[in-house]
C-alpha cells in the first residue's frame, strides 16, 4: 500500500510523475478546480467582507469522492498543482475539501516535469502560500463583481447573451479606438525617387536623400520634377563611403507573452492554441524508452531567467555542435520588466540534448513546431551576438544627393539557429553593395519616381494586441488567450486577414460600458488595479481592502446605469427581398456573429441565410455567375460563385475584375506584410505592391 497521495491537475502529468516517484506514492488528477463560485448567482456576499460562497463544480463530485477515498488510505497528502496563483488556489481548495492543514508542508511545486526536478521538489515541500491564494481569489471575486453586475444590465438594455469584463472591455476598447483612428485618418501624399546604379557588371539601388547635405522630403510631383530637372547627365560621384561593424544580440528566452506573439508570427497559431500545445509539452510526451517526459518548462511565466544548470547544458551543446566561437561571452543578466513577478524560469526546453530533429517522429506536427520554436529560442539566447558589416554610400550629381545602404552578415552567431520575428519588418537579409571608393564615378541605369500615400495605423493582430496589453500592464500572461477568445465568441470582434475588426454589436456594447462604467475601460485604472492585485500577491495589501476600494464606487455606477440607461433597440432593416419559403419580407438582424438575413415572419417562419456581398467580378469558371464574398464556418472570408452549387468556384484570394495582360488568366489580390499584390493564378505575372 502507498504511503503518500500526490494530487496534480491533469492525468497526463499524473502518469509521468507517478513513474518518477516510485511505489510509495500514488498520483491522482483533480482535473483543475473542484470547487468554484456558483454559475447561477453572484456567490459573493458584498455585505460581509466579500465572503465568497464556493460550491463543488457540477460533474466534479465523483472525482472529489474518489480523492477522499484515496486520502483515507495514506499517511500524507501532497498538493502539486501548477506553480502559479491558479495552482496555489487549487491546492488551497483541495486542502479544505480533504481536511489537509494548509500550514503543514503539503505543497509541492516544480517548474519542469523531469525526474531530477520532481525528486528535488519533494525534498522541499512548503505550506500553502496564502498571499498567492488571496491574490487569485481577489481576481476571481473582482471579475465576478464586474461581470455579474454589468452583464444583466446589458441583457436588459441591449440583448441577451452579452457580457463585460475587467480585461476584455479594455481589449475591446483598444480595438475600437484603433478602428476609429483608421476611419479618421487622412492620407498625405509623398514621393520617392529610386535609381538603379551600375558599376561594371554589378548593379545596386539608391534612393533620393536630399539636396546638398540637407535631407529633403518630397511631398508632390512638382518637387520631384524639380529634382529630376537638376540632374546633369547619367553620372554620379561617390561622395562618401561609411563602413561600420554592428553587433546584434539574441532575443531573451520566452515568457508567456513573447511565446504567444512569436507563435502567432511564425506558426500562425492563435494564443489559445499556443497555450494548449505548450501545456501538452509541459505535462509530458511519450518519447520511447524514457516514457512520458515533460519537454518544456512551465509555460505561464513573465520571467526571462533560466537556471545555471540549463545554461551550462546549452553551453556544452553549442560548443560541441557549432564551436567555441559561437558561445556567448559572460554578461550580466537582462533586467526584468518592472511588471514581471519572476516567480519561476522562462519557457525553455527541459533539456537541449533533445533537439527538435530527434523529437520530430514522436510529436504531432503542431507539437513539433512549437517545441522547435522554444528549443531554438533558448539555445540562441545562450549564443554569441551576430556581427554585421554595414555600409552607407552617398552619391551626388551636382547638388542632388542619393544614398544607398547595404549590410552583410560577417559572423552569424545566434542567427545560425534562430532570428526573432517582428510584426513591423521582415527578417534581416544581406544587401551587398559592390566595392566603392570616394571620388570614383558610377552611372545610373534608370530613375524611377513613385507616388505614395501615408498609411493609417494597422489593425491589431493577436500578437500585436498581446504585446500592447502587456506593455500597458493590462491582464497577466494567463489571461491573454481567454480574453481574446471571449471577445470573439461574444461577437464583439471578427478576424479579417488575421486582424481584429470590431463588429456593430461590439460598438454598441462598448458605447454602453463607456458611458456608464468609464473606469472599467480606462487603461490606467485597469493597470493600477493589476498593480494592487500584485501587491496582494506580495503580501503588501489585504485582498478585502482592494476589493472594497473598487466596489464602493462601482456599486454606485451599477445602480445609476440600471435606472438611467435607456433600452437600446436594435431595429431590423429591410433586406429588399422576400422569403422563398413563405413570401414575407426578409430583414437584416444583428446576431452574435454579425448581421444575417431572417424572415420577418419569425417565429412562424424560421428561414435564415447569410448575407452575401457581390464584389463586381464575373465568375472566372462559369462566366455567368457573379463572385460574392462569403464566410466559412470559422468566420474566415472567402470568395465564391453565386451560382453555387451549379458552379463550384471558390478562392481565398479576392478576384480582380480584369484578366492577366500576359496570359488572359484570372487575377487575384494577395495580402502580405508589404500590402496587397495583384497576381495571376495561371502564370508568373505580378504587379507592384500597392
Amino acid at each position: 500500500m502507498a504511503d503518500y497521495l500526490v494530487i496534480v491537475e491533469s492525468p497526463a502529468k499524473a502518469k509521468t510523475i507517478e513513474r518518477y516517484l516510485g511505489k510509495k506514492y500514488i498520483v491522482r488528477a483533480s482535473l483543475g478546480h473542484l470547487r468554484d463560485l456558483p454559475k447561477s448567482q453572484m456567490g459573493v456576499d458584498t455585505e460581509n467582507n466579500y465572503e465568497p460562497r464556493y460550491i463543488t463544480i457540477r460533474g466534479k463530485g465523483p472525482i472529489l469522492q474518489e480523492l477522499k477515498k484515496e486520502a483515507k488510505k495514506v499517511k500524507k497528502i501532497y498538493l502539486a498543482a501548477d506553480p502559479d496563483r491558479e495552482g496555489e488556489a487549487i491546492a488551497w481548495h483541495l486542502a479544505h475539501q480533504l481536511g489537509v492543514d494548509i500550514e503543514s508542508d503539503c505543497r509541492v511545486v516544480f517548474n519542469e516535469i523531469t525526474k531530477e526536478a520532481i525528486k528535488e521538489s519533494f525534498k522541499n515541500p512548503r505550506p500553502i502560500n496564502m498571499d498567492l491564494v488571496d491574490s487569485q481569489q481577489a481576481r476571481r471575486i473582482l471579475d465576478r463583481l464586474v461581470g455579474y453586475n454589468i452583464s444583466p444590465i446589458l441583457w436588459k438594455k441591449v440583448k441577451k447573451g452579452l457580457s463585460a469584463g475587467r480585461v476584455q472591455s479594455v481589449a475591446l476598447r483598444m480595438i475600437i479606438d484603433r478602428e476609429n483612428e483608421i476611419n479618421a485618418f487622412e492620407p498625405e501624399e509623398y514621393w520617392s525617387i529610386a535609381a538603379r546604379i551600375e558599376k561594371g557588371k554589378a548593379e545596386f539601388d539608391a534612393s533620393f536623400y536630399g539636396e546638398g547635405k540637407k535631407k529633403v522630403k518630397l511631398i508632390n510631383k512638382e518637387q520631384v520634377d524639380g529634382v529630376l530637372g537638376k540632374l546633369k547627365g547619367k553620372t554620379f560621384d561617390v561622395d562618401k563611403v561609411l563602413k561600420k561593424e554592428r553587433r546584434r544580440n539574441p532575443a531573451l528566452p520566452f515568457t508567456t507573452s513573447s511565446l504567444q506573439q512569436e507563435a502567432a508570427r511564425k506558426l500562425n497559431f492563435r494564443a489559445r492554441k499556443t497555450m494548449m500545445i505548450a501545456q501538452q509539452l509541459y505535462e509530458g510526451i511519450n518519447i520511447g524508452k524514457e516514457g512520458n517526459v515533460g519537454l518544456i518548462t512551465y509555460m505561464r511565466t513573465d520571467s526571462t531567467r533560466t537556471s545555471e544548470t540549463a545554461n551550462a547544458e546549452a553551453k556544452s551543446y553549442i560548443e560541441t555542435m557549432y564551436g567555441e566561437e559561437f558561445l556567448a561571452a559572460a554578461k550580466p543578466p537582462a533586467k526584468a520588466s518592472p511588471k514581471a513577478q519572476d516567480a519561476h524560469e522562462a519557457v525553455r526546453p527541459t533539456s537541449v540534448m533533445r533537439p527538435p530533429a530527434a523529437m520530430k517522429a514522436l510529436l504531432s506536427r503542431d507539437q513539433f513546431r512549437l517545441y522547435k520554436l522554444v528549443w531554438e529560442r533558448f539555445l540562441a539566447s545562450q549564443m554569441a551576438p551576430a556581427v554585421l558589416d554595414t555600409v552607407s554610400v552617398d552619391l551626388v550629381n551636382g547638388d542632388v544627393r542619393f544614398r544607398s545602404t547595404g549590410s552583410q552578415v560577417k559572423f552569424q552567431g545566434f542567427m545560425k539557429v534562430y532570428v526573432e520575428g517582428d510584426d513591423d519588418k521582415e527578417e534581416e537579409k544581406d544587401r551587398i553593395l559592390p566595392p566603392l571608393v570616394e571620388g570614383e564615378k558610377v552611372k545610373f541605369k534608370e530613375i524611377d519616381p513613385k507616388q505614395h500615400f501615408t498609411q493609417p495605423p494597422p489593425r491589431y493582430t493577436e500578437s500585436r494586441l498581446v504585446r500592447t496589453l502587456e506593455e500597458l500592464g493590462i491582464g497577466r500572461p494567463s489571461t491573454f488567450a481567454p480574453t481574446l477568445d471571449t471577445i470573439q465568441k461574444r461577437g464583439y470582434v471578427t478576424l479579417d486577414a488575421k486582424r481584429f475588426i470590431p463588429t456593430e454589436l461590439g460598438g454598441i456594447v462598448h458605447q454602453a460600458v463607456d458611458e456608464y462604467f468609464p473606469n472599467i475601460i480606462d487603461v490606467e485604472f485597469t493597470a493600477q488595479m493589476e498593480r494592487e492585485l500584485d501587491d496582494v500577491e506580495e503580501g503588501k495589501t489585504k485582498w478585502v481592502q482592494v476589493i472594497d476600494n473598487f466596489y464602493k464606487d462601482f456599486e454606485k455606477h451599477v445602480t445609476y446605469a440600471d435606472a438611467e440607461m435607456e433600452k437600446i433597440e436594435i431595429k431590423d432593416e429591410p433586406a429588399g427581398e422576400d422569403c422563398e419559403k413563405c413570401g414575407l419580407p426578409m430583414v437584416y438582424k444583428l446576431g452574435r456573429y454579425g448581421k444575417f438575413m431572417a424572415c420577418s415572419g419569425f417565429p412562424d417562419c424560421r428561414n435564415t441565410k447569410a448575407i452575401i456581398k457581390p464584389i463586381g467580378v464575373t465568375c472566372p469558371t462559369c462566366k455567368k455567375g457573379e463572385v460574392v464574398e462569403r464566410k466559412s464556418k470559422t468566420k474566415r472570408i472567402f470568395f465564391g460563385c453565386d451560382q453555387y452549387p451549379e458552379c463550384e468556384f471558390v478562392s481565398w484570394d479576392k478576384p480582380v475584375a480584369r484578366a492577366c495582360p500576359k496570359c488572359e488568366g484570372p487575377l487575384v489580390e494577395k495580402k502580405s506584410k508589404k500590402g496587397v499584390t495583384v497576381q495571376c493564378t495561371e502564370c508568373d505575372y505580378q504587379e507592384d505592391t500597392q
